[in-house]
């Protein structure tokens, strides 16, 4: 006759685990986590900031030097800051004091900011009505406008269209508002991605980089005629 191992009786006569303890400790575990998402719905939210565009307009009077007094046409060679999303100008802001966009004299004067500072001034310049533009070389146009709409297929670039909108209005906060700059500037700023000058957006890098500096300018001037 075969007779259990003395292993196996001990194995067989263990006490086994009762049904009902891991039922409990689900349950407890369960009302840790309802009482820990009860703690944090409880919180009070954090204000949601509201610029000051008195303050905006106070902090803006170092920038007219080279934006003007309201942010408007100014020279070529700095952009037209009317208009813009604010959110996008404060994230240029915060990346110029970090020094990930560089340029010496913007660096500068956003070292002197807090964010809030940034946040006013941005929405002081956004609260102005964007300004319009023309192209000026009616021999680039439709390559411009070939660029903006369908991107240069053969050369992997997308349409500016798709992140910059059709009538250049842009996408806070990421995709600025290039309908009606100055098209030097945006030509300028094409060729920054495109050497590595400016590296503070990855995606323009790679696009600008597979444009010729023709190609930039077109699509520039183009882009500075949208309404």
């Amino acid at each position: 006759m075969f007779t259990p191992t003395l292993s196996r009786l001990a194995l067989n006569n263990s006490p086994r685990p009762q049904p009902w303890g891991r039922t409990a400790r689900l349950a407890s575990l369960l009302a840790m986590g309802l009482a820990a998402a009860a703690a944090q719905a409880a919180a009070p939210a954090a204000p949601a900031f509201k610029p000051d565009l008195a303050k905006g307009q106070a902090i803006s009077a170092t920038c007219q030097a080279c934006h003007t007094a309201d942010g408007s046409r100014g020279t070529p060679a700095n952009p037209i800051l009317q208009g813009q999303h604010p959110e996008y100008l404060t994230k240029q802001l915060i990346e110029f004091k970090a020094g990930k966009r560089k340029n010496a004299i913007m660096q500068g004067f956003a070292a002197t900011l807090s964010e809030d500072d940034m946040r006013h001034v941005s929405a002081y310049y956004a609260s102005k009505k964007a300004p319009v533009g023309f192209a000026q070389n009616k021999d680039t146009v439709a390559l411009g406008q070939r660029i903006w709409r369908g991107g240069i297929v053969a050369k992997g670039v997308p349409a500016c269209s798709g992140c910059h909108s059709p009538n250049g209005a842009g996408m806070p906060a990421q995709y600025p508002r290039i309908g009606g700059q100055h098209a030097e500037y945006t030509a300028l700023q094409l060729a920054n991605f495109a050497s590595g000058a400016r590296a503070n957006n990855a995606q323009m890098m790679t696009i600008a980089g597979k444009m010729s500096e023709a190609e930039m300018k077109a699509v520039a001037d183009y882009a500075a005629g949208l309404r």
